[in-house]
């Protein structure tokens, strides 16, 4: 089969590689689409992945074989890539480890994942597309239940106010379950004109851009001089945690959601006295990926207006579309279709 395989020093080398056979408990799942996740990038852009690994983990497939002690699937069954309950003791170190340090952790061996032509994985792992979602919807699926998970971190509550900064897909989601939790206003930051646009349609109150303006100053200016009761960082840059805290109105609440891998400068002199909460919400559970794909049937996530009709690569080109999103984009979702 062919596979993008990480071969370090930011470089991926397209080859063939054998289909792997799946044991008693696993199925085999010949992917359809896999969603570029930002995580994916960071692993390229900071060299981490370990050579030899197959990246990629935001995918929809359909099975294609199943291990002979396999019950819960049969082939043509068409599944998300994730989101199944682990069994007792199997839960992942980052859910599990008293001290689980990502950074240090989060890429320690060798996998083959969604970058290829066909993935294992245990008969527990996947969930099912339900009907009325289609596969390039349920291929967003995954950061769909990131932004889930952030809005029931948050202290959200019907009714509150909300700033997002980073219009990217991430922030898209989060504005979008925002609006689906009853949040009021949503202001949303993004310097790109074509996530700016699409903030608007997906149910931004405001968009605004740190090039134009001061963010905060006008999204404080935007909620009575008082700042909005959450507002979550979804873009992770040195300077959007500071801006976020000193955007969040007196007792509100502060919600890291982008993954940072460079020092974050804070002056908390500015803003500390009016005692405002942080949260730090990390990944998914399979509950939010259930929420995610009924939402996605329901049309409150419209994944379909995020990717856009253009957005398909193929694999050969995965270097070039990675050395593209290393450095700012204007575009709304990057999908590779095997």
């Amino acid at each position: 089969m062919k596979a993008a395989v990480y071969s370090g020093k930011q470089k991926f080398n397209v080859q063939d590689i054998p289909i792997p056979e799946p044991e008693p408990t696993q199925v085999l799942v010949k992917i359809g689409l896999s969603a570029i996740c930002g995580t994916d990038v960071h692993a390229f852009m900071y060299d981490l992945a370990p050579p030899g690994t197959v990246l990629g983990h935001e995918f929809t497939g359909t099975i294609v074989q199943t291990g002979n002690d396999v019950k819960r699937w049969k082939e043509g069954d068409r599944v998300v890539g994730g989101g199944g309950e682990p069994p007792p003791g199997e839960e992942p170190p980052v859910y599990s480890h008293p001290r689980y340090n990502y950074r240090k952790m989060g890429f320690i061996q060798t996998q083959t994942r969604a970058y290829a032509e066909y993935i294992l994985m245990e008969e527990w792992q996947p969930i099912n597309i339900p009907s009325g979602v289609s596969d390039r919807a349920a291929a967003m699926c995954e950061p769909a239940a990131v932004a889930v998970r952030a809005i029931r971190n948050s202290n959200l509550k019907l009714g509150d106010s909300v700033g997002i900064i980073g219009g990217g897909p991430i922030g898209l989601l989060v504005l979008q379950s925002a609006v689906a939790a009853g949040a009021s206003e949503v202001y949303l930051s993004e310097p790109s004109d074509l996530r700016q646009n699409l903030a608007k349609k997906l149910g931004a109150s405001a968009v605004y851009s740190h090039l134009d303006c001061d963010i905060s100053t006008e999204i404080v200016k935007a909620t009575a001089g008082i700042g909005p009761d959450v507002v979550f960082d979804c873009a992770g840059f040195p300077a959007t945690l500071d801006q976020a805290f000193e955007t969040v109105k007196r007792n509100g609440q502060v919600v890291l959601v982008a993954v940072p891998w460079e020092d974050m400068p804070l002056r908390p002199a500015d803003w500390m006295a009016r005692e405002m909460f942080f949260k730090a919400s990390w990944g998914s559970r399979p509950e939010n990926w259930h929420t995610a794909l009924n939402l996605m049937k329901s049309g409150a996530i419209n994944v379909d207006l995020m990717v856009g009709e253009n957005k398909y690569s193929k694999l050969d080109d995965i270097q070039s579309v990675f050395e593209g999103l290393m450095k700012p984009t204007n575009e709304g979702q990057m999908i590779i279709e095997m």
